[in-house]
């Protein structure tokens, strides 16, 4: 936790942070994420070499001197009258991959924090787990002016590296970078990707959906998750009077007047109805999916969440 709290940086007004990140949360998430990855570890993650792991290869005469008497099988040793030890299938580390949106959708927040920030905490929660006991995190980010590729790294590595990629926060505040790209950031994390490994997708998933055949893909040779981050007004207008509404993206404006109660109920009911694609084009390509928000405990949601278990 040291190290977390050595890279997080400090809370601001315009950028409030992810917030607390419980210890006992985190070790939650880490079981979670053991249970839920425990398949894929004991299967095909396998490796052909013989040593450390949870899968037995054999059971052979004890060769004293070479063999560590830990190994020793009692119950064949009894049966046989000779000593005998395990030989087990050495098991391969775990690669992760966060694929990482910062475009400037972003930036946008109007509870307790900005969905950049929620961002941030689920980056470094799962980059804490997935980086324990050797095994490997490696970062994709888009949609902003300079996206970035991390290779995987192991251990503290790993997670320094990914803490200090979320400090570079690129400033595209005037919405320069365009429309996100999520597609082409799929398509690199497939490339990059060369072993089965586990794909987090950290975004809010706006703007065209171009990245259903490239989900699907990614989907079919590894296990993704999909973290839909969302801030409250994006799913409801407030009675706020005459409104400049901007999309962050492209920067096109637009004037509502949110006193019409009749606007209020279509926007609510377009923007429930556009959500409703993005989760069945995400339960489709068979990814797992959990919306977090803007406002309240959004670690717990995700520690609910991956504790269940199951595809939605």
């Amino acid at each position: 936790m040291s190290v977390l709290r050595g890279f997080r940086a400090e809370p601001t007004p315009e950028r409030p942070g992810p917030g607390p990140l419980p210890e006992a949360l985190l070790r939650a998430l880490e079981v979670s994420i053991g249970r839920r990855v425990g398949g894929l570890l004991a299967g095909d993650f396998r490796s052909t070499l013989l040593g450390e792991g949870t899968e037995l290869a054999q059971v052979r005469p004890y060769v004293p001197g070479t063999d560590d008497v830990r190994r020793i099988d009692w119950n064949v040793t009894a049966r046989t009258g000779e000593p005998h030890v395990r030989v087990q299938l050495a098991e391969r580390v775990l690669v992760t991959w966060l694929v990482l949106d910062t475009s400037p959708s972003m930036h946008f927040g109007t509870a307790d924090r900005r969905k950049a920030d929620v961002a941030e905490g689920v980056a470094i929660a799962i980059g804490h787990v997935a980086t324990r006991r050797g095994n490997r995190l490696g970062l994709v980010t888009f949609g902003d002016l300079a996206p970035r590729s991390l290779p995987p790294r192991q251990g503290r590595l790993g997670l320094i590296g990914l803490l200090g990629a979320l400090r570079e926060e690129p400033d595209d505040e005037d919405g320069r970078a365009g429309a996100t790209l999520l597609g082409e950031a799929l398509r690199r994390t497939g490339t990059l990707a060369r072993q089965r490994s586990v794909v987090v997708v950290v975004s809010d998933f706006r703007g065209a959906i171009d990245w259903r055949r490239p989900l699907l893909d990614l989907a079919g040779r590894h296990e993704v998750v999909a973290v839909e981050i969302r801030d409250p007004r994006e799913q409801e207008l407030p009675n706020a009077g005459v409104l400049w509404l901007v999309d962050p993206e492209t920067g096109r404006q637009l004037r509502a007047d949110t006193r019409s109660e009749r606007l209020r109920a279509r926007f609510a009911a377009a923007a429930a109805d556009e959500r409703t694609r993005v989760a069945r084009s995400l339960a489709a390509a068979g990814a797992r999916h959990v919306v977090l928000s803007t406002s309240g405990d959004w670690l717990r949601s995700l520690a609910v969440f991956l504790r269940q278990g199951h595809r939605r």
